[in-house]
């Protein structure tokens, strides 16, 4: 059972350990109180799905998802488990986006069906879901609701408005929550840009106003908190871009950025029309995200933009490629053309790649081998570490103080980040003399108001990975067994029995990655031998038993691959038993 905790004397930071029980009893219902449970996004980046609750009902905000990487092989797309708030959907009153990136909205394709509530966002963030879900097979069909940027509406309990933010997309939004038991201010991802080239600036007044109306929680971006300054403006970028272009003749020119940041593409646009270049748009999502912002009344003043069937036609010197795959993403436009395997665009000896890009944590080895095949084939790189090509879309400690001055929360609970980056706003909160912060991970259960925020129990959290066309947890069997294989190996031996347990051929073995017929011959025989051996041992009743049967062979090989090549590989024992053939 959910449960209270009465202690309200709660003051300083507060560090919750999400390895308390769990409780997600489906009858647990939200009372009179403002709750706080984030489901993904609190201990990592991405994966963000937060639940507030009142008098009985729930509010989401973002349901988005995460990729995998090296430690998840074979998963490309990973995503929250919501199976606590599936258990009592019917008090799901509504979903609200902050903005319009994968990792806030993408997983919404796969929940809706169970969902089915109302979902909210600005127009930019409704015209990206849609070419989304366009995109998909057998699409659901999503009820969206269109909110104006700083728009003012209700959902269930919930007093709800946007407050105006700058991001690395257009039409961030901040979601100010007012209850009859208190108030909490969710900031989704932002940052301070009062020049911002695509959409309003911040809308300074309008946090003003919130603070003085009172604000019990600030529920905080975090990823950028180890950094003191402020992450800079875009207005910066497009001029070294334009400079950085042209310093280059002769060559084709290629960049990369992140598809959903309009305002870096338009820049990229203009930096190649200064230089007389054509901007060629190469990767599915730059399209979509380009026809969802000029639907949206953005890239008006942009230049044209080609298609990379416009490729073969434009001369070397006179095309800026505008590419996907700036984190490595292997079937993405860049990647593609480094290995040249793309079917449409090259890039050759003495050409430029500009990375206009940060490397989001996790993804270093994949962008590395991207910018090795490139550097592999004399092509130049440029990034951010020698070139001011890049501003983050998150904010440093000098804008996070300036939030807190604005808004002066009862307590602050730091999100979107790892558990470092986590703890490190919850200590900086009290060097900006806060009273309280509460650092909260996935599960847990936080009440906001009334009395002091803290933790009052945990529910069910994880992951889960879409493992072809199903959704697995991450923890699941089948993935940790593919973890095994991946570093060890796998062995299939095969063994063909009478129904008394005597074999009738020798077993068969084979060790695909691991051992090879042609140099391991000797050691596969020997492998054989010792697992003919370990059934020849098995008394008449363990011989009768594939149970038994599958053991011994199992240890047999399992100690002969650890003594000559030192691996534990996953061992597949079949057992073949076939009925006394008389003649």
């Amino acid at each position: 059972m959910y449960f209270h905790n009465h202690d309200e004397s709660m003051v300083g930071m507060v560090s919750v350990n999400s390895q308390l029980s769990q409780h997600d009893d489906p009858n647990f219902v939200p009372g009179q109180e403002l709750l706080f449970v984030p489901l993904g996004g609190a201990g990592e980046i991405g994966m963000n799905l937060n639940l507030y609750g009142c008098d009985g009902h729930w509010l989401m905000v973002d349901c988005g998802i995460g990729f995998g990487d090296d430690t998840t092989p074979g998963v490309d797309i990973m995503m929250p488990d919501p199976n606590f708030i599936l258990a009592q959907v019917d008090r799901l009153s509504g979903l609200v986006l902050t903005h319009a990136h994968e990792d806030h909205f993408g997983a919404i394709p796969y929940f809706w069906n169970q969902l089915r509530c109302p979902v909210f966002a600005t127009p930019f963030a409704a015209a990206v879901l849609r070419r989304k879900l366009q995109a998909e097979p057998d699409a659901p069909k999503v009820d969206i609701r269109e909110i104006p940027c700083g728009g003012r509406f209700d959902i269930g309990p919930f007093g709800l408005r946007y407050v105006g933010l700058t991001h690395s997309i257009p039409e961030a939004q901040a979601v100010m929550i007012r209850t009859g038991y208190g108030s909490a201010l969710h900031t989704g991802d932002w940052k301070l840009d009062q020049t911002p080239l695509s959409g309003p600036a911040t809308d300074i007044d309008a946090l003003r106003q919130c603070g003085a109306e009172g604000v019990d929680a600030l529920i905080c971006d975090s990823t950028n908190i180890m950094t003191e300054q402020s992450a800079g403006s875009e207005h910066d970028v497009r001029e070294n871009l334009i400079s950085l272009v042209g310093g280059y003749a002769d060559v084709r020119v290629a960049a990369t950025c992140f598809a959903s940041n309009i305002a870096r593409l338009e820049s990229l646009a203009i930096a190649a029309a200064e230089n007389g270049r054509t901007a060629i748009l190469v990767g599915r999502s730059l399209h979509r995200f380009s026809q969802a912002a000029q639907e949206c009344g953005y890239l008006g003043d942009a230049p044209p933009l080609a298609g990379e069937d416009d490729f073969a036609d434009i001369p070397r010197d006179k095309a800026l490629l505008i590419c996907t795959g700036c984190q490595g993403e292997p079937r993405a436009a860049l990647s593609r053309i480094a290995t040249g395997s793309h079917p449409a665009v090259t890039l050759a000896a003495g050409d430029v790649v500009i990375f206009s890009s940060r490397v989001i944590p996790g993804n270093e080895q994949s962008v590395a081998r991207t910018q090795n095949r490139l550097a592999s084939a004399g092509v130049e790189i440029v990034t951010e570490k020698n070139h001011m090509i890049h501003v983050s879309g998150h904010p440093g400690r000098s804008d996070l103080e300036k939030m807190y001055q604005w808004l002066n929360p009862g307590v602050v609970i730091p999100v979107h980040g790892e558990a470092r980056h986590l703890h490190e706003q919850a200590c900086f909160v009290e060097e900006c003399g806060l009273s309280a912060s509460v650092v909260a991970e996935n599960g847990t259960v936080v009440r906001l108001a009334p009395g002091a925020a803290g933790s009052v129990g945990s529910v069910s959290s994880g992951r889960l990975a879409r493992h072809g066309d199903r959704l697995i947890r991450l923890d699941s069997d089948i993935l940790r067994q593919r973890k095994k294989i991946m570093y060890n190996g796998l062995v299939f031996l095969a063994v063909t029995l009478d129904q008394a347990g005597s074999l009738l051929s020798d077993p068969v073995l084979s060790a695909p990655g691991l051992l090879d017929p042609a140099n391991d011959g000797d050691l596969m025989d020997a492998l054989v031998e010792s697992a003919a051996d370990a059934i020849d041992h098995l008394s008449d009743r363990q011989a009768r038993d594939d149970h038994e049967i599958m053991q011994a062979v199992r240890t047999v090989i399992r100690r002969g691959f650890r003594t000559a090549i030192g691996l534990r590989p996953w061992i597949e024992v079949q057992v073949i038993r076939l009925d006394d053939i008389h003649v």
